[in-house]
């Protein structure tokens, strides 16, 4: 479970009330009259073709962008820096490793954990190989990780979001380095860790490991659990299909 969750909000639903993004005036909307309840406690994948506003959605649901129309809240309260930086941990592709000990880098959201938990997050990950190639918590990282693979970086930082106290995790593709056995381990973590996970998904597997799946296509967009958007969507049918051949 989370370390400890942030007592700001009341709940930690989090809900977009038929929100629009552009990112110029002028431009066509890229999110358009989207409207998404994600109840505190679920696993919610969105999938989509490339392009699709997926990471856009992410930057919306996490306060790194603001809506031209509609609103985000958590809890029933619009987001603020301050809520949001205590309730959410978004994980981006590009995973953030800096040069200090490998202990710093897995509790840089989690200061000084019991090495129980420390070895728990780990083990959980899938990270615990990658502690005895580099010596131990104590291993001095270069900048930027260069010793470490593109895979081991985006491990240690989903390590580091499973240690943070952040009863809210949201995942912009922050696997794609991972093969998908050592994909489906860190995300079945991240879920059974409890709190709502988030996965902004390049991979359809993931969405089926999901609760509730958010299918984006431009502005349209569906809702619903992987067997239901498989009868009703045949965009989905078809990424599906695609993914398993």
């Amino acid at each position: 479970a989370p370390a400890a969750a942030p007592a700001a909000a009341r709940s930690f639903d989090l809900e977009a009330r038929r929100i629009t993004f552009a990112y110029s005036p002028r431009a066509a909307p890229v999110i358009e009259d989207l409207s998404l309840h994600v109840p505190e406690g679920t696993h919610l994948a969105v999938v989509g073709p490339s392009g699709a506003g997926k990471s856009t959605l992410a930057n919306l649901l996490t306060g790194l962008a603001a809506p031209r129309r509609g609103r985000v809240t958590l809890g029933g309260a619009p987001l603020d820096p301050a809520g949001t930086a205590a309730a959410i941990t978004l994980i981006p592709q590009e995973s953030y490793v800096f040069a200090g000990t490998l202990r710093e880098n897995l509790t840089y959201l989690c200061p000084n954990p019991a090495e129980a938990r420390l070895d728990d997050a780990v083990h959980a990950i899938g990270l615990a190989g990658t502690v005895d190639r580099a010596g131990g918590y104590d291993a001095e990282i270069p900048p930027g990780g260069a010793t470490l693979s593109q895979g081991e970086r985006q491990l240690i930082t989903l390590a580091r979001a499973y240690l943070s106290a952040a009863p809210i995790i949201v995942l912009d593709e922050a696997t794609s380095h991972l093969d998908p056995a050592a994909e489906a381990r860190a995300e079945r973590a991240l879920a059974d860790r409890g709190g709502t996970l988030i996965v902004i998904a390049h991979r359809i597997s993931s969405a089926e490991r999901a609760d509730l799946i958010l299918l984006l296509d431009g502005t349209a967009h569906a809702l619903g659990t992987h067997d239901a958007l498989l009868r009703r969507s045949p965009l989905y049918a078809e990424l599906v299909v695609h993914w398993h051949n």
